[in-house]
């Protein structure tokens, strides 16, 4: 069963919502602008706040998730969710979110769900491909920049994997902080620090898996990449319209190379550019391969890829054009499923 809320979630009648042990899932940003409250603390003061899932406090930037075991889950009523999602298949916090869900199908009598949905930070724009091949297991079929609320993300993911679980989504237009704030003003996590993270986060999370950091560790991660041995005088690396980089030094205080100096470069977006952060990703990696014998892919990139054009390109095999063209037929794909679980007014849309 699937419904789209359009009262706030401290106004639905449910009796799971009024009278039953609620789980809370979430983040910071499920504080409430009007109110000045969290979510949990509506229930706590209702009496019927059974338990807080909430992420790891000691886990290092971009590494943090939300624990929980299946016997936690058994004695609830409800579980209601509220992240600030980040507009990408991968981010840890929403890949928590699907592993919930599909947690709470292997119960008997399972907890409905309700998600109190956000406005996406990253906008509609679509980036990539539906995974093919393994991935993880919690991976939606979407593209790597989805376009989606976190919302509109369960309710597809819910139809396709667990079609008997009750799902309620409260519309994200009914949050007093989504319209005082912007959907990036609370930290979606730790290294998610400000408005230009999310246009980064999609290609720029995948320098993870190789051994060139993102800037984990330094104030603008995902805007940053270098290494040691990265030499930025005298070369020219790829750039698409409209970014601009700027050859800099930066010593991260946490993740890859702490503590160590690095070289590298700031991507800058020129006001009104629409940045695909995936494909710009990708050829860099190609270009650092070719003209620096340090640098190192692991294999666990080509799992979040999952994409079999997209790693030929990365192992030498074809051009970017195809890849390019490879892309656009993709996103078209996903853009026409996508807009099946579209709940408000606006769609997603390719980056031209």
């Amino acid at each position: 069963m699937f419904s789209f809320r359009t009262t706030p979630i401290g106004d639905q009648l449910d009796r799971a919502l009024l009278d039953g042990k609620v789980g809370v899932f979430c983040t910071p940003g499920c504080w409430d602008a009007a109110s000045g409250r969290y979510l949990y603390e509506l229930f706590r003061e209702r009496g019927n706040l059974a338990r807080i899932f909430l992420p790891e406090a000691d886990a290092l930037p971009g590494t943090s998730h939300i624990a929980f075991d299946v016997d936690e889950l058994k004695d609830l009523d409800a579980v209601v969710v509220e992240i600030q999602d980040v507009g990408s298949r991968y981010f840890p916090f929403t890949v928590d979110v699907l592993r919930l869900i599909s947690t709470l199908d292997t119960l008997e009598n399972p907890p409905a769900l309700y998600v109190v949905d956000h406005p996406n930070p990253a906008g509609r724009f679509v980036e990539g491909s539906m995974p093919a091949g393994e991935t993880d297991q919690w991976v939606p079929a979407a593209a790597h920049r989805h376009g989606l609320t976190l919302g509109e993300l369960c309710q597809m993911y819910v139809g396709e994997t667990c079609p008997r679980l009750a799902l309620h989504v409260i519309s994200a237009d009914l949050s007093a902080t989504a319209r005082t704030l912007m959907p990036w003003t609370i930290p979606p996590a730790s290294d998610f620090p400000g408005v230009f993270t999310p246009y980064f986060y999609s290609g720029g999370s995948l320098w993870t898996d190789t051994n060139i950091t993102p800037g984990i560790g330094t104030g603008r991660p995902y805007e940053f990449i270098g290494a040691p041995f990265i030499k930025t005088e005298g070369n020219t690396i790829p750039l698409p319209a409209g970014v601009l980089a700027r050859p800099c030094s930066f010593v991260p205080m946490a993740g890859l190379y702490e503590g160590e100096q690095c070289f590298g470069y700031q991507f800058i977006l020129t006001p009104g550019s629409a940045y695909h952060s995936l494909l710009h990703t990708v050829q860099l990696m190609r270009w650092f391969g070719e003209h620096y014998s340090q640098f190192h892919i692991s294999e666990s990139l080509y799992g979040r890829l999952a994409d079999p054009v997209m790693e030929e390109y990365l192992k030498g095999g074809i051009t970017f054009d195809i890849v390019e063209e490879h892309v656009k037929s993709e996103e078209q794909k996903w853009i026409r499923k996508a807009r099946r679980f579209v709940l408000y007014e606006d769609s997603p849309v390719r980056i031209k």
